[in-house]
Formats: structure tokens, C-alpha cells, sequence
């Protein structure tokens, strides 16, 4: 694994536009990286990156069907108790996923180590899925990579075909997000893309035009039935909504499911770490209350439950906070997980985050960023592979 400095294709910034690639330039920084990329083995690529994800993914899926049926471990895990009957019948009638991104350290030495498993809402989709193969495309077609140059990327192929296998062929699939959020709308209308390929009927909105018919059924502005619904909005928002009591009756099969509530957990750290001490993958981790009570660590990371892009995770020690990222989960439960930060390449702090589509891994993007922590406004950098 090393970073190669690149030259940038002349036209990518009109080429992202024409693609409706809006948000490649996020406050004025750039988001899209292409100044420089990781070059990776094959070896490194299939035993250090895709098979751990596949096993902790294993250990995981096991982790969730023990957190079902275990009323103090959902209580641990601060979820609602009265989400506790939904995501029991959404796990017992396997309702399906359809995509999560585990977050890894890996410098290309040491075995990589899993950071969170980012489960319900996870984005950077588009620009793993087809932006960056798009570069790798062409950029051995001008001569800046060698010919035999290959990417870890069969994400979008893999997000059609399972698509095809979770969908309702010819019937709408309706897809949500928040409003005036640029790169959750080109998640959206990535996977409204994929959706169409699969043989289904994407239909998109945003979250605040979801309503309720007489009959207590989901409808969109067109008051058509809300049968299947893809909401890029996580689960622990929704049980926040007045809406959330109708989720039981409202008649929609929703992607993620309700126990994707468990699986994007950072409660899940320390549950790991638990019934797999010393796991070559899994740092230690443990819930605040057991840190207190005698665990050995120096300088921690203390996450919050339910965080994103970064929210409130702070670096610590014993002597107080070296660096917070500010956000709105400061009331949320947190866990500490042992410090290992991210491996620095000319300066750059490198973030992998692996995906999984259904139970397979298939893809993998790279974030960089200044600081160990990484945040919504990380640069995206491509990959490849050559041996």
C-alpha cells in the first residue's frame, strides 16, 4: 500500500457536473481528490481488506440475533423500548438489507482494524461506486496507470443485483432523504440509477413529503402507497418522529430495516471486543461505566451510540480531550474505544471504508483527511491495484 501523486484528468470537474457529481467541492475545499491515489496489492486487497470484512461481518450478523432476544442488551444499547417489538419482527421475517460500509486503519502493515460498522446510512455510494471507476477507466486510457492497473470495485453491479433480489420487479421503489443535503440527493439519485437497472420503479422524495392516508398507509405527494421505502434517514431520527408510531401498520417494507437500528450501533464495539478478545481485526473497546471500573488505557476515542460523519467523537486521555469534531449527539450514551489512529501517507490521515452489499464485500473508497478524525467534509480518494 503506498500514495502515488497523480496528475488530475483536465476536464473531471466538468465531467462530475455532467454526471451530476454536484458536491465534489464541499465549503470551498475540494471533496473529490484525484492529486494522489493508493496503490494496492491484490494480496493486500483479498486478505486484509475483503475477507476480514466478510468475518466481522459474520460476527456481527450472530452479534444482532443475540441483541434481539436479549432485552438488557437492547436496553444497553439505548435503544427505544418501544422500537424493541418492530426490530424483533423485522429480524424474525429476515427483512432485507441492502448495503452497510465498515470503516478500517490500514496501513498496508499491520492487520487492518475495524473502526464502526456504518450500517443504516451510510454514504460516499456514488462516488466509490461509479466516479472512481470512472477515473480508473481513464486514466489507464491516458497513460497514467499501467494497463494492468484493476480496482477493488464491483459495487455498483453488486447494488443492481440485489436490488433485483429485494425489489418488487415493475413496482415503485420510493427513495428519501433530508432536504439541502447535496451528497445524501446524489446517494439517492445514484441508487435511483441502480434501481431502474434492476427492473424496478424508483420513485424519490424527501423525508418531510412522506405522509399517512386515512387508513394509516405511507403515501407519497401523489398519494400512491409507500410500499417499499429506501431512507437515507437513520433509523434513531425516525424513532423521534411522530410518524414512528405508524410503522408497525403502515404497510412498508423499509431498506435499511428496523434492525439495521443494532448493526449501526457503536454499542456493538464493545459487544465485539467482548466475545472476541484479542480478535487480530477488533480493537478493545468498552462501555464508558467498564472503563471506569479498571480498564488500561491511555489515550481513547469515545464515540457516541449513535454518531455520524464524525459527530462528537473526541481523542482523550487521562490528562483531558485533545480533539473533539462539535455535533448534535453531545447527550447521546458513549462508548471508548482504544486509540489506534488512522495511518499518515505525506501528511494525510487515511481512512478505509470497506462496503458490503447484502453479506458480501465488493468495493472499498478512501477517505483523508488533516486531522485523525474523519468528517462529512473528508476528502475522497481513488484507488487501485497493480502488483
Amino acid at each position: 500500500m503506498q500514495r502515488i501523486q497523480l496528475t488530475p484528468r483536465p476536464d473531471w470537474v466538468s465531467q462530475a457536473e455532467s454526471y451530476g457529481f454536484h458536491f465534489h467541492t464541499l465549503e470551498g475545499e475540494p471533496y473529490w481528490d484525484e492529486t494522489a491515489a493508493y496503490q494496492f496489492s491484490l494480496r493486500e486487497i483479498e486478505e486484509e481488506i475483503e475477507a476480514p470484512t466478510e468475518t466481522l461481518h459474520v460476527m456481527c450478523m450472530e452479534l444482532v440475533a443475540e441483541v434481539v432476544a436479549s432485552e438488557r442488551l437492547m436496553t444497553q444499547l439505548a435503544i427505544p423500548d418501544r422500537a424493541w417489538d418492530l426490530i424483533a419482527e423485522s429480524w424474525k421475517f429476515s427483512e432485507p438489507s441492502l448495503y452497510g460500509r465498515m470503516d478500517f486503519c490500514y496501513n498496508g502493515q499491520a492487520p487492518a482494524k475495524f473502526y464502526e460498522y456504518n450500517a443504516d446510512t451510510p454514504t460516499s455510494l456514488y462516488e466509490t461506486g461509479f466516479f472512481q471507476w470512472l477515473w480508473l477507466e481513464q486514466q489507464v486510457a491516458r497513460g497514467q496507470l499501467p494497463q494492468e492497473a484493476d480496482q477493488y470495485n464491483r459495487l455498483q453491479e453488486a447494488l443492481i443485483e440485489r436490488l433485483e433480489l429485494i425489489g418488487r420487479a415493475g413496482q415503485a421503489l420510493h427513495l428519501a432523504c433530508c432536504r439541502d443535503h447535496p451528497e445524501d440527493a446524489g446517494t439517492i439519485q445514484y441508487l435511483a440509477d441502480c434501481a431502474e437497472q434492476a427492473g424496478l420503479k424508483p420513485s424519490s422524495l424527501f423525508m418531510d413529503e412522506l405522509g399517512l392516508n386515512g387508513q394509516g398507509r405511507f403515501v407519497d405527494l401523489d398519494d400512491r402507497p409507500v410500499d417499499q421505502l429506501f431512507k437515507l434517514y437513520p433509523w434513531e431520527w425516525i424513532w423521534q418522529e411522530a410518524f414512528s408510531e405508524a410503522i408497525a401498520e403502515g404497510g412498508t417494507q423499509f431498506v435499511e430495516p428496523p434492525w439495521k437500528l443494532i448493526l449501526s450501533n457503536k454499542g456493538i464495539l464493545p459487544l465485539l471486543w467482548e466475545r472476541h478478545p484479542g480478535h487480530p481485526n477488533l480493537l478493545p473497546a468498552w462501555f464508558e461505566n467498564e472503563v471506569a471500573n479498571g480498564a488500561n488505557v491511555e489515550r481513547w476515542v469515545r464515540k457516541p451510540l449513535f454518531s455520524r460523519e464524525g459527530a462528537n467523537i473526541s481523542v482523550e486521555t487521562s490528562m483531558g480531550v485533545e480533539s473533539v469534531v462539535e455535533g448534535p449527539y453531545g447527550d447521546c450514551p458513549t462508548i471508548i474505544q482504544s486509540w489506534c489512529p488512522p495511518p499518515q501517507f505525506s501528511g494525510n490521515y487515511c481512512l478505509i471504508g470497506s462496503w458490503v452489499v447484502g453479506s458480501e464485500a465488493v468495493a472499498m473508497g478512501i477517505r483523508e483527511d488533516n486531522s485523525v478524525i474523519t468528517k462529512d467534509t473528508s476528502r475522497f480518494v481513488p484507488h487501485f491495484i497493480c502488483d
